[in-house]
């Protein structure tokens, strides 16, 4: 009989097996292509989409920028019957409030993120921190209706004139108003809305600083305070910087919120209890019984200086976090 009709057993095992290890690679050439065809994708989308948004703003605001120009940016008058339009109150408002915002919230967060991270107990930790993320869930409406309601006659009782009291001899602390609706309110009300962002992010960050790093420091005789100021905040500055810019972002662009708070002010006031308004404010308010084209293409205005605003503050955390890095590789 011949062996060649009968192959040995096993023969063909080899052969078989090669043959499954090449579907097996093209199975994964294929999944290497649809990943990179996906991520591409969602790319381009999250680019067109950008594009296009910033495109609608600006064809929206043409007629307003081509009748005011840059004189747009400091007029103070806002009469829409007159079709006479200016950003610079809103633009203060908008500067003020989010920088009072990120002056008292990132602190807060900062130090919320360590204690959670370095400080706190593990069961402590576990109750705290989805505490601290549901904050940020808080939908906007109610949060400015919590302020309208309890916030703002708080303060306008309590913390207004205490602060007039003790620091009267500074502008930004003038007389208390009657309602409680001001620049300071909605500062507060987006100080709320921010920590729990950058509080979130700093946290998370702290965590991934090597323990081998920090152990190493407290072995040299640092303190807990040492280890914190000489490792853990110079490791995770420039992610810390990103998330306060992340903050600042979501204070820039509250609309609904503050609005609720701080009162339409039409003038700029020194004075942080005085009525005020925002970029976002106005825009919410006023976009949808806008009177005239002007009136609209004038708001479209104040979305294209937000937009700018926004594009501006992340370039420069950008910058920080690339610049602090560049330094502390050249340092070692």
């Amino acid at each position: 009989m011949s062996t060649a009709a009968n192959p040995a057993p096993g023969v063909g095992v080899p052969a078989a097996r090669d043959r499954r290890r090449d579907r097996r690679r093209s199975l994964d050439r294929l999944g290497d292509v649809l990943l990179y065809g996906v991520c591409a994708l969602a790319a381009l989308i999250a680019v067109a989409v950008l594009i296009g948004l910033a495109y609608l703003i600006v064809h929206g605001a043409s007629p307003a920028i081509s009748k005011f120009g840059l004189g747009f940016l400091t007029s103070t008058e806002w009469q829409p019957s007159f079709s006479v339009f200016g950003a610079g109150t809103v633009l203060f408002g908008t500067a003020v409030s989010s920088f009072f915002a990120l002056l008292l919230g990132a602190p807060i967060a900062i130090a919320i993120g360590l204690y959670l991270s370095l400080l706190a107990p593990k069961g402590l930790r576990i109750v705290i921190s989805p505490l601290v993320e549901m904050l940020a869930a808080i939908p906007s409406v109610i949060l400015g209706f919590w302020g309208l309601i309890v916030l703002a006659p708080f303060v306008q009782k309590h913390i207004e004139p205490w602060l007039h009291n003790n620091f009267g001899f500074i502008p930004l602390f003038g007389p208390p108003q009657t309602t409680g609706s001001s620049v300071f309110t909605a500062s507060l009300i987006l100080t709320i809305m921010i920590v729990p962002i950058i509080a979130s992010i700093s946290r998370d960050l702290f965590l991934a600083v090597p323990r081998d790093v920090q152990d190493g420091a407290s072995a040299l005789g640092a303190t807990r305070w040492e280890v914190v100021r000489g490792v853990v905040l110079p490791s995770t500055f420039s992610g810390v910087v990103a998330a306060s810019i992340l903050g600042l972002g979501r204070a820039l662009g509250e609309a609904i919120a503050v609005a609720q708070v701080i009162g339409a002010g039409e003038k700029i006031n020194v004075s942080l209890f005085e009525t005020g308004d925002t970029l976002a404010a106005r825009i919410a308010n006023q976009f949808p019984g806008a009177i005239t084209a002007m009136h609209k293409a004038s708001l479209y205005y104040l979305g294209v200086i937000l937009l700018v605003i926004s594009l501006v503050a992340n370039l420069c955390a950008q910058w920080i976090g690339k610049r602090f890095d560049y330094q502390r590789a050249v340092a070692k």
